[in-house]
């Protein structure tokens, strides 16, 4: 326990999923959770679950992630973890994908990461701080049946790259790290690929390794990339 303690860490799309199961597990943890959702309901009840605080947030608005950040500050002083996890995804293939769905999808995953860790970067630069970013095992391997949202994970895997690369230079203290999940028993995931996925994993395997990448343990790891899929991406290049 409090492997975490005293940290202030803001997760987007956590009312439900991956982000759920990220903020409270940060917050049994001893982290104070800003937890950010457009679904206000489930976001609001994941907030009391956690002790928290909720802010409405569309991670594609420049002004909601002002909003939120503030937020953090405001309530909490401080910002020390941003995990960036909201998402959305459109099953469609290179023919079915339309202009619009391409760019809703990029909106939510490649720009709202993009916001997220400009504003966090700022946030953090004076006392550091960990920007945790969750791509998918699509950005490694492409997916043809949602094609925009492998394309949206790809640009998040670079971009980290890129956060972390700029962060050393500039001296700042924040680390950013990407995260790939596998297939993961969500309600996102569920509602594309069904209830009975076999091998899916469970939402807490990822925020298990969130965890590891808010606290002070993974220090010395910066720019790095973990795949949590059990070893299905290996499969799949077999």
């Amino acid at each position: 326990m409090g492997r975490v303690d005293g940290k202030v860490a803001l997760v987007t799309g956590a009312g439900s999923g991956l982000g759920r199961a990220d903020a409270l597990l940060l917050a049994r943890e001893g982290a104070r959770v800003v937890v950010t959702d457009i679904n206000e309901e489930a976001g609001r009840q994941v907030a009391r679950e956690c002790g928290g605080v909720f802010v409405r947030h569309d991670v594609s608005s420049e002004t909601d992630w002002q909003r939120a950040i503030n937020m953090a500050g405001e309530q909490y002083g401080r910002l020390d973890v941003l995990v960036n996890n909201a998402g959305i995804v459109i099953p469609a293939d290179i023919e079915t994908t339309t202009l619009e769905q391409y760019r809703l999808v990029n909106a939510i995953h490649a720009e709202g990461t993009f916001l997220g860790c400009k504003y966090a970067v700022e946030a953090m630069k004076a006392h550091g701080g960990a920007i945790i970013n969750i791509a998918s095992i699509t950005a490694l391997r492409g997916s043809p049946q949602v094609l925009a949202y492998a394309a949206a994970k790809g640009a998040i895997r670079s971009l980290g790259q890129s956060v972390a690369a700029h962060c050393v230079e500039k001296g700042y203290p924040i680390r950013c790290n990407t995260v790939f999940p596998g297939v993961m028993a969500t309600p996102l995931v569920v509602a594309v690929v069904g209830e009975n996925y076999p091998g899916a994993g469970h939402p807490d395997d990822v925020a298990n390794m969130v965890l590891f990448l808010a606290s002070d343990e993974s220090r010395f790891v910066n720019g790095a990339e973990f795949v949590v899929d059990n070893g299905a991406s290996m499969r799949l290049s077999a």
